[in-house]
């Protein structure tokens, strides 16, 4: 049963723990063979259910056509307007012979470039008239087990949706597999497979060469190899395109803002005369996992902290997706979730390793597998191997009592709660995906309720015996292998690490969590409930505006636009505005351990124990102009929620741990910064680019060395206490019962001292321009670089029709970067080009172009950049390119804006400047009404060979690397 909520085909709660090695990354669901269904059902069974018993979701249409076609239609009007499309070819890299490595990769790319109904070449283009952003709006994916074709049709109609549709039956009946497009695409395939060369894919491929040896997917990833994509020629693509690219291998899904009765008749009206051609292809047999090979690798990866993973492998087997097998699915999933607690919780209290995991997934329809992850504390991989396995031996050898398995049931409820309650206004998009996703791993759906019903009823199967029994089953299989990543040599690693893992331990003990009985009475009392003592309705929004009689001020936008969610941020202090420009200071360690140092007498554990089985959490991010603390949360459970905020704010802990553990966790994961260009543009880009401005510097290794706890509560405890207070419920919410909650707890806050801002405190400035990049270097694939180019903009509310105009003049440069880069050249797989236009500052916005490739493309990717912005300035574009991005702009925005993070985000500070209100009225026109002259105005103001900076990040050892050493600055060599 596909739950609404996963992607891997389980009735799976997300929990937030972290995952060294996520197995979607390494692969995703793979064809074996079916075994006949064993459960009799009706002939008018939809074709997604047969074999189960588990109810069937009605709101979906299900049908097939002659030619063996299945599909899925259903009404979802979320966003209005938008059909969601996706056609599931049932091939991937695990079908592909040893010779077609890659091709069903490189069929996806061709028949995204042209096919009967669509010129070479002018697919993304026709996708842009339609209002699709190439690339979200329309794109597609290859797995080892299928390919999927997917369009977000915007502002679909009668004529717009006909003729997509018509459009993707060419693209997949009909490709254009001439020499010509072949040859054209190539490079960009090339480019694609070189921009993912790295550290992490080389850990990828390590770890499915061990974990699934002997089994095809063992050495077959869906980007191919150079030497299948060099070899690939016509008749080989045709060929493979006959075998595998059949009405009976398909699978159409369409969910969106209109009638499914229209849906099957256009799906009819394209799709029916599509006929197999030649003998059908024939998925080979995955293979299952081997004893007797080696359990163990040592990867050495200078610049990748140091981990291991773990699994424990059996054959993958269809089974008939029954009631009774998801049953037994949410006792696994509720006993590995125990196991996580224990290593959370020991990893929290400090001990041999940082973070560990462990999780079930079956990967690829080829292996059912259970994974553990682990983060060692230093260089003794060892302890932490030994550690974790205590941890699991403990599991595994003694039951769970009542108090575990009720916490459990309580956290698994409120999620699946959550889901059932939001279904209704959950986007067409997901609900296509998921009915997508459900096919490929050879399973049903459930509606979110059916979901939480079948929970809900099998309450006496979670005894602690069988739990006890799940464990056991779960840690057993036909082997257990590992995989050590490391820095530095082991000498001698593989046979330590086998010997590691075979030997003998005993079972934890006092790893078991208490399971104390807390609720939100254990939080700080915040004070004497607050008066409101203004409200003012913007009526054109319908937000309300209130203050209260502390001085805290409150946005209230009640809506039903997302079930039984509330969004809340809680905006305090000045932001990055508000830091000195003299020094770093340690605004980098909030996102660290700021929320998770506690409240009151209640550390993280007890705060995990107050909130268990309720929708309340604590973000934190940092704006320009404030600190922000965010959650997701329901009316149910508003008033706890702002009261824990509330309570974060006035009475804040001060454990060291959290800071200890971050600090060790940053140290750990340093060097991986400079791992590849992306890593170091990550690391260095927004310093550099601001001037070297210290509040937006990456700390030094250094700085993580110094960190105190003393010294991070030195510098957070009067930003939590002083400044002005936003806070901003978007959401659905009863009016009055919301304001009674705000009042009990943001209106009992004491008054706050004023925010003191450092006379030095100012915008960030754009660098100097000079004749030379900037340079900088990583210590990856020395076939991998990057280059950026940049020219200085503006910032402010003043100018943010400007600002807003800028997004169609980049979105244009962008297109021209694309097609010549990529899709001529193949020179690079990904180039981007942005607008950052700072609100909160009057300085510091830019626009920037960059990409990644190979170090003999950086003057190339230059020329290209410098031309397009010279043509801009030059000439005006011609009206076919102006609409082609911004009829993409405008329904992008029409869709953003039917969902309350669009309208969050436009009017965060809005309490304190009425002005943003005001610059939102003209938000559309600003960004969609636009003539080609005022494109080129903007190009002549901002594009300016004089103001332009360039940056270039090059493989240690380069020679162009070694020349700019003495220009490069000091975080090069960091």
């Amino acid at each position: 049963m596909k739950y609404y909520q996963s992607a891997s085909g389980r009735l799976f709660i997300a929990f937030a723990i972290f995952t060294t090695v996520s197995f979607s990354m390494l692969t995703t669901p793979v064809e074996a063979q079916p075994q006949p269904a064993q459960t009799e059902v009706s002939a008018q069974q939809p074709w997604l259910y047969e074999g189960s018993d588990v109810p069937v979701d009605t709101s979906w249409t299900f049908g097939s056509l002659d030619n063996g076609l299945r599909y899925a239609v259903k009404n979802n009007g979320v966003p209005p307007g938008q059909v969601s499309i996706r056609v599931r070819l049932d091939v991937g890299s695990l079908m592909e012979q040893d010779h077609e490595q890659g091709f069903a990769h490189f069929m996806e790319h061709l028949s995204f470039r042209g096919s009967e109904y669509v010129p070479d070449g002018e697919a993304k283009r026709i996708w842009q008239r339609l209002g699709a952003t190439f690339g979200s709006d329309s794109n597609a994916e290859t797995t080892p087990t299928q390919t999927v074709y997917k369009l977000d049709l915007p502002n679909a109609n009668p004529t717009s949706l006909d003729e997509s549709i018509k459009i993707i039956s060419g693209m997949i009946s009909a490709p254009g597999l001439t020499a010509q497009a072949i040859n054209a695409e190539r490079p960009v395939v090339m480019a694609e497979l070189q921009e993912r060369q790295g550290p992490q894919t080389k850990v990828q491929d390590a770890t499915r060469e061990l974990f699934f040896t002997g089994q095809r997917l063992a050495n077959r990833a869906p980007i191919g190899t150079p030497e299948t994509l060099s070899a690939a020629t016509p008749q080989a693509l045709q060929l493979f395109h006959r075998r595998w690219y059949r009405p009976e291998n398909a699978v159409i899904v369409i969910a969106g803002d209109g009638d499914p009765a229209e849906f099957e008749a256009l799906l009819k009206k394209h799709f029916s005369d599509w006929k197999g051609k030649g003998e059908p292809g024939v998925a080979p047999n995955f293979g299952d996992p081997v004893a007797g090979a080696d359990i163990s690798r040592v990867l050495i990866e200078p610049t990748l902290p140091r981990f291991i993973s773990m699994a424990t492998v059996r054959p993958w087997r269809k089974v008939d997706d029954t009631i009774a097998y998801n049953q037994q699915l949410l006792i696994d999933l509720l006993a590995l979730q125990m196991i996580n607690r224990r290593l959370e919780a020991r990893a929290r209290a400090g001990g041999s390793y940082l973070q560990a995991n462990v999780n079930q997934e079956d990967v690829s329809r080829s292996v059912d597998g259970t994974f553990v992850n682990i983060v060692p504390l230093g260089d003794d991989w060892a302890a932490a191997l030994k550690d974790v396995r205590a941890v699991i031996a403990d599991a595994t050898t003694h039951a769970p009592s009542e108090q575990d398995i009720a916490r459990e049931i309580a956290e698994f409820d409120a999620a699946l709660s959550i889901g059932a309650e939001g279904y209704a206004t959950e986007a067409a998009r997901k609900q296509a995906d998921d009915i997508v996703n459900a096919v490929d791993i050879r399973e049903t759906v459930a509606t979110p309720q059916t979901a939480l019903d079948v929970f809900r009823e099998m309450r006496d199967l979670y005894t602690p015996q069988r739990l006890l029994e799940s464990t056991q089953k779960l840690f057993d299989g036909i082997a257990t292998r590992a995989l050590l990543t490391s820095p530095t040599v082991v000498d001698d690693g593989n046979s330590k690490l086998a010997a590691s893992l075979l030997e003998e331990v005993q079972a934890a003990t006092n790893v078991r969590v208490e399971q104390a009985n807390l609720g939100f009475d254990a939080l700080p009392r915040i004070g004497r409930k607050g008066k409101v003592v203004s409200s003012q309705m913007n009526k054109r929004f319908e937000i309300e505006q209130l203050i209260l009689s502390n001085g805290v001020r409150v946005l209230l936008f009640p809506n039903k636009a997302e079930r039984n969610k509330i969004m809340v941020n809680t905006r305090f202090g000045t932001g990055y505005s508000g830091l000195s420009t003299d020094d770093k200071g340690l605004a980098w360690t909030g996102a660290m351990a700021l929320m998770a140092s506690g409240v009151g007498d209640l550390g993280q554990e007890e705060l995990d124990k107050i909130t268990t089985g309720r929708r309340i959490g604590l973000g934190f991010e940092i704006d320009d102009d404030a600190y922000e603390i965010k959650a997701d949360t329901r009316a149910a459970d508003l008033e706890d929620q702002l009261h824990l905020i509330a309570a974060k704010l006035q009475y804040p802990r001060w454990d060291a741990a959290p800071v200890i553990r971050g600090r060790a966790a940053s140290l750990i994961g340093y060097d991986s910064f400079a791992a590849s260009p992306q890593a170091v543009l990550q690391r260095d880009l927004e310093w550099l680019i601001r001037g070297k401005d210290p509040r937006w510097k990456t700390p030094d290794k250094q700085d993580f060395e110094a960190l105190t706890p003393k010294d991070f509560k030195k510098f957070w405890k009067p930003i939590l206490s002083s400044g002005p207070i936003e806070l901003m419920l978007f959401g659905d919410f009863e009016r009055d019962e919301a304001v009674d909650a705000v009042l009990k707890t943001f209106g009992a806050l004491r008054k706050r001292k004023v925010s003191v801002i450092p006379d030095d405190s100012r915008s960030p400035m754009f660098p100097s321009s000079k004749a030379g990049p900037e340079i900088l270097v990583h210590k990856g694939d020395a076939e991998r670089a990057a280059a950026l180019i940049a020219w200085p903009t503006g910032g402010g509310l003043q100018n943010i029709k400007e600002s807003r105009q800028l997004e169609v003049l980049v979105s244009i440069f962008n297109d021209r970067m694309f097609e010549i880069l990529r899709s001529k050249e193949g020179a690079s797989y990904s180039p981007q080009v942005i607008n950052s236009w700072p609100v909160a500052f009057q300085k510091g916005g830019y626009i920037s172009a960059s990409s990644q490739l190979t170090p003999n493309n950086i003057d190339r990717f230059y020329g290209v950049a410098e031309l397009i912005a010279k043509d801009l300035r030059e000439k005006p574009v011609s009206l076919d390119e102006l609409n082609r991005v911004v009829e993409p702009l405008r329904q992008l925005i029409s869709r953003a804006s039917s969902g309350n993070s669009f309208w969050m985000s436009q009017l965060e500070g809005a309490s304190f400047n009425p002005k943003k209100f005001m610059v939102l009225r003209t938000l559309l026109r600003d960004y969609t009404v636009i003539t080609p002259g005022e494109v080129q105005q903007l190009a002549q103001k901002y594009l300016k060979d004089s103001t332009k900076w360039k940056l270039v990040v090059l493989p240690e050892g380069n020679e162009k690397a070694e020349v700019g050493a003495d220009a490069a600055s000091s975080s090069a060599s960091r």
